[in-house]
């Protein structure tokens, strides 16, 4: 790849026809599909039952997931897991990926701050997106944050306002001929690092519990 921070795009590097997720998470670990491999540790792919009932898709991989080359095991992960335990979600059924699959940071002395992940970085990683959902068959998608919500529902949906409602997919997804997969369904809600941040996190917790509450009703 040239050293330019104009994003190719993953596309090359996705297998044609992949077999399986670890397929997939073998050909990503190559992946220069934009500049943010250059500095991240590794390509943090997503993990789970491919036979999930439930797809999560967050932002990017944080600190800890780029160090460890796995998605939600950094506090967000860990509050993540408590509030599926919380709505009644079995961690059995989930399969939990990231719009972004590189660690995209600025350095602050020794500290890796985490940068939101631009657009091009969105559009560049989104083949590896498209090539996990081909393979995984879903009852229900659950879109966690902005990033992620806007990656696959494009760029007016506001979470703010519409989280915790079911709603058609691939009908409601940006697009949706992405993902030919049967009708399912589909919901966003916050990012649990937005909970960690919040000044009331009593309160947001519960609200990120009540929407997976929604969720986990919608697969019964």
């Amino acid at each position: 790849m040239p050293m330019t921070d104009a994003p190719v795009g993953a596309q090359q590097w996705v297998p044609e026809r992949p077999r399986s997720i670890e397929e997939l998470k073998s050909a990503a670990a190559g992946c220069e599909g934009c500049e943010l491999y250059r500095d991240a540790t590794q390509t943090v792919f997503g993990r789970g039952a491919e036979h999930a009932r439930i797809v999560f898709v967050g932002e990017q991989p944080g600190d800890v997931e780029d160090q460890r080359g796995l998605p939600f095991v950094g506090p967000a992960g860990r509050l993540l897991r408590e509030a599926v335990d919380d709505a009644g979600i079995d961690p059995a059924e989930l399969y939990i990926t990231n719009a972004v699959k590189h660690f995209r940071f600025e350095l602050r002395g020794k500290r890796r701050i985490h940068q939101t992940p631009g657009p091009a970085h969105i559009t560049a990683c989104r083949p590896w997106v498209v090539a996990e959902f081909s393979l995984l068959k879903p009852e229900l998608v659950v879109l966690l944050g902005a990033t992620a919500a806007k990656a696959l529902l494009g760029p007016s949906f506001r979470v703010t306002q519409q989280r915790g409602r079911l709603m058609p997919w691939p009908a409601s997804a940006q697009h949706p001929e992405d993902f030919p997969v049967a009708e399912i369904q589909a919901m966003a809600t916050i990012h649990p690092s937005a909970v960690l941040r919040a000044d009331d996190r009593e309160t947001a917790y519960r609200g990120l519990v009540d929407d997976l509450k929604v969720a986990a009703a919608a697969i019964r």
